[in-house]
């Protein structure tokens, strides 16, 4: 009978938290003003995709719909990006690349000192969004996002990660040179299980080591993918949109 109740009770918070979880995912991850009850809102924001350092919105008409599994309510239409705004996305990391591996690594170790705190200061907001799309438990979506920090912490030591090596001699008049360089242009294609986890598996460690990336998130649950990247723009815009140009 206990069970029974403490199951009750559990079942009547998460109802009456579902309109605050619905305005959460759209004032925060989408910037669409002040959050109301779900009930209110003519329909839910669409994802947007973020190229060249800006938000905007796709041009297609097809989408799919991001669905809350504890209430089958649609989060979010996303749209399924045109092979023209793929173009520009891989386009704009081209053009931002040499400015970005010409930047020095101290500089973007800074950057990843930044995002840390910035998503330490917002982790109760990424678990909240994961919990609205994925369905995790609060707990194990304040685990997704730690352990996508852990790499982020990693990638601030990068400056010495980046240190090549040098051997003298080791054959007759033979030195040996190791030198770490950027690649270029990267990509990651996450799935739906670590919507925070993964892709701070992916480029906070390829954009720290001098390459520009294009992340394409799970269809199911992207707003994690959305949130991390607003929250470095939002300290570095003026120098993403300089870069991109």
């Amino acid at each position: 009978m206990l069970l029974l109740r403490s199951s009750i009770r559990r079942a009547r918070n998460l109802k009456a938290l579902k309109p605050s979880i619905f305005a959460l995912r759209s004032s925060y991850c989408f910037s669409t003003g002040a959050a109301e009850p779900s009930s209110s809102l003519p329909s839910p924001p669409r994802v947007p995709n973020l190229i060249g350092g800006k938000f905007v919105d796709s041009q297609s008409s097809s989408t799919i719909d991001v669905i809350n599994p504890a209430t089958q309510e649609a989060v979010s239409p996303v749209p399924l990006t045109t092979n023209e705004e793929f173009r520009a996305a891989v386009s704009a990391a081209k053009q931002a690349f040499p400015a970005w591996r010409n930047t020095p690594i101290t500089t973007r170790q800074r950057v990843m000192l930044k995002l840390q705190e910035l998503i330490r200061r917002d982790i109760d907001k990424l678990a909240m969004n994961i919990t609205t799309e994925q369905g995790k438990t609060l707990k194990d979506a304040h685990g997704d996002v730690f352990r996508g920090l852990e790499v982020v912490e990693h990638a601030c030591g990068m400056a010495t990660l980046q240190m090549g090596e040098y051997v003298p001699n080791v054959s007759n008049g033979i030195d040996t040179f190791s030198i770490r360089e950027p690649l270029g242009v990267c990509a990651g294609i996450c799935p739906f299980n670590f919507p925070a986890m993964i892709p701070l598996w992916m480029f906070p460690v390829a954009v720290t080591c001098g390459n520009t990336f294009i992340l394409k998130p799970s269809e199911k649950d992207p707003g994690a993918s959305i949130i991390l990247p607003e929250l470095a723009r939002r300290r570095y815009r003026g120098e993403i949109e300089r870069l991109s140009r």
